[in-house]
């Protein structure tokens, strides 16, 4: 018998219909399946998905990153609890490293976002990263996909930071804005280069009191990179603005250039077609990991892994060649009845 089946038909399908009403404390609880590595809430969550999904891509998806201490907690809650006045519904799903003995989120909690977290409006998701690169969850994608169907028009992603590999939630969101904090010493070489040039926004934060000089410093210099970086032609222009979370300053003048954003690339049909390479990205990704949890789990495959890994790490063979044959192995063994 499935795990669908165990589960029972009549509760999944009534945990969809929860989801869809815009029940929060169900959302959550399907959430919790779709994080689950185990087998049976797995098929429960691909269950979900096929119901949940033609009622998904609706809202819009913004990323936010930012080097730790550049108050992303902050500026999201002041930016939700704005977008919740303008009379929108916002789902926040923020991605926390991972603790490396529970597997946990380490900063997974909603008091850094206390007010927003009480608002009937607003959810807000911590998941663990799990190791996963790119800044953000192996999942996330999927519980963006349930929040969305919950009602949630607005879907906030906040990466767990940044770093080399912290560009993947440009391949998850609509509009990425790159969050940055003034009197840093040598700003333009805290953030990496490649960032800044994905970064479709960059908001100065922290643009108050004895910082308000250094913000409107930093925020010329960026223009200029800017500049220097981004020289394709494109309807939008990437920007530089400043903001101060803390005093709620310049956060509506962030938001309505998220809007004219939106409105220029529904208009051009680009939106469209960045949803539709996202989504055939995320099949190939899950193709990717299906692949090498196969692989993992193989028995056959296993015992030749381990002896192969042995001399990988002795020297008498190279990474490369140790792959292709668990690989061949792997892909031998699979093809037989």
């Amino acid at each position: 018998m499935s795990a669908s089946r165990d589960f029972g038909l009549a509760k999944t399908t009534a945990l969809a219909e929860a989801i869809l009403a815009g029940r929060r404390r169900e959302l959550a609880r399907a959430i919790t399946m779709i994080e689950s590595t185990r087998q049976d809430h797995r098929m429960i969550a691909e269950a979900l998905m096929d119901r949940l999904l033609p009622h998904s891509g609706r809202s819009f998806r913004l990323g936010i990153s930012g080097v730790p201490g550049v108050g992303k907690s902050t500026f999201i809650e002041a930016l939700g609890l704005h977008i919740i006045e303008r009379g929108h519904r916002v789902a926040v799903l923020t991605v926390d490293p991972s603790s490396p003995k529970s597997g946990g989120s380490i900063l997974g909690d909603k008091t850094r976002m206390e007010t927003l977290s009480r608002h009937k409006d607003a959810f807000i998701r911590p998941s663990p990263s799990g190791g996963t690169l790119g800044g953000v969850a192996r999942r996330t994608h999927e519980v963006m996909v349930a929040s969305e169907a919950a009602g949630f028009d607005v879907v906030l992603v906040e990466t767990v930071g940044v770093g080399q590999s912290e560009t993947a939630v440009v391949n998850l969101t609509d509009m990425f804005l790159l969050l940055i904090a003034p009197g840093g010493g040598d700003d333009l070489q805290g953030i990496k280069k490649g960032v800044v040039e994905m970064a479709d926004l960059i908001a100065v934060n922290k643009a108050d009191g004895d910082l308000l000089a250094a913000a409107e410093r930093a925020q010329q210099d960026y223009s200029s990179a800017l500049q220097l970086l981004r020289q394709q032609p494109d309807a939008w222009q990437p920007r530089v603005m400043a903001c101060s979370a803390m005093e709620g300053t310049g956060v509506a003048a962030l938001w309505d250039a998220v809007l004219e954003f939106q409105n220029l690339r529904e208009e051009s049909g680009q939106l469209i077609e960045r949803r539709e390479e996202q989504a055939a990205a995320w099949m190939w990704g899950e193709i990717s990991e299906a692949l090498l949890d196969g692989v993992r789990n193989h028995a056959a495959t296993q015992s030749l892994a381990l002896k192969l890994e042995r001399d990988v790490r002795a020297g008498k063979l190279g990474a490369n060649a140790a792959a292709k044959h668990i690989l061949q192995q792997f892909l031998s063994n699979s093809a037989k009845p």
